[in-house]
């Protein structure tokens, strides 16, 4: 259930566009390399339940995550077929699931619609918005280094950021094994809902890994981590309030701005334990 990122009659996920520029009081003329930003449709059973805008790239991984993450099956096997078919005005994943998981889905009636990034849009009430994250039991702890080793892994990896510098990148690392798994799109919530497809399809250990995102940390974006089962998120810019009252339900260590020389623990920090020849202290 996976689909090439270049089947012929796919969106490019780079397009060259040409602009103009102002520089040093001239102004040139020439070409910059964008992002393609493409309608993707998720259909089970025959019906679409959500339109996203997303970089037309790993469909049927993020089909898949996006299924797992919404709660719309439990693994990859409750999944009867999965089909990425390029179609008049985008791209459209065709999935058919049991009849009692799609009339579980019709009972919630739910269909979304929604712009670049939206990672909430449909939803039908506030207790839905702000649902609990399912609690995640990882033991797996990490020293500082260890951390900012693998979160400097993430940024060569990110080949379609390298071309147009606009898109978010979401990274699966694992001790031993190194980084598996790294999704980019426009939206930082699609991104995420990639690497989850992706990771289900590999012989990972999610609770013994980490999760690596470019974007900040919202609720949604925790909640994904959560169904994905990572004891640690590890994010560039800094959570929203209710991620971290989320995460610390949860049982999820939240790390953020990451930076070369350091980064800030919100929650369980005890999954990140300085070596023996570091200190802990305490700044009031």
């Amino acid at each position: 259930m996976s689909d090439s990122p270049f089947i012929p009659d796919f969106p490019d996920p780079v397009r060259r566009v040409v602009r103009a520029a102002w520089r040093e009081n001239a102004m040139t003329t020439g070409e910059r390399a964008v992002p393609e930003e493409t309608p993707v449709a998720l259909t089970y059973n025959g019906t679409t339940q959500a339109v996203m805008m997303a970089s037309p790239r790993d469909i049927a991984d993020f089909a898949l995550g996006f299924s797992l993450t919404e709660g719309i099956v439990a693994s990859p096997a409750d999944l009867i077929s999965l089909d990425v078919i390029a179609v008049e005005d985008g791209i459209e994943a065709r999935m058919w699931i049991a009849e009692d998981r799609m009339a579980r889905l019709s009972a919630r009636r739910r269909h979304l619609a929604g712009p670049t990034g939206c990672g909430l849009c449909g939803v039908e009430s506030l207790a839905e918005a702000i649902r609990p994250a399912a609690h995640v039991a990882a033991d797996a702890i990490f020293t500082p280094e260890a951390l900012l080793a693998a979160m400097a892994l993430l940024g060569p990896a990110q080949t379609l950021n390298h071309a147009t510098r606009a898109v978010h990148a979401a990274g699966y690392f694992e001790p031993g094994r190194g980084l598996l798994a790294v999704c980019e799109d426009v939206g930082r919530h699609n991104a995420l809902d990639k690497l989850v497809g992706k990771v289900a399809a590999l012989q990972a250990q999610p609770a013994r890994g980490l999760l690596l995102l470019t974007s900040r940390v919202s609720i949604e974006m925790v909640q994904k981590a959560a169904v994905l089962g990572v004891g640690v998120i590890a994010a560039v810019s800094a959570p929203t309030s209710l991620a971290i009252r989320t995460a610390d339900a949860a049982g999820v260590t939240l790390a953020a701005i990451v930076r070369p020389d350091g980064f800030e623990v919100f929650t369980h920090p005890a999954r990140i334990a300085p070596g023996p020849a570091q200190k802990q202290t305490h700044v009031a």
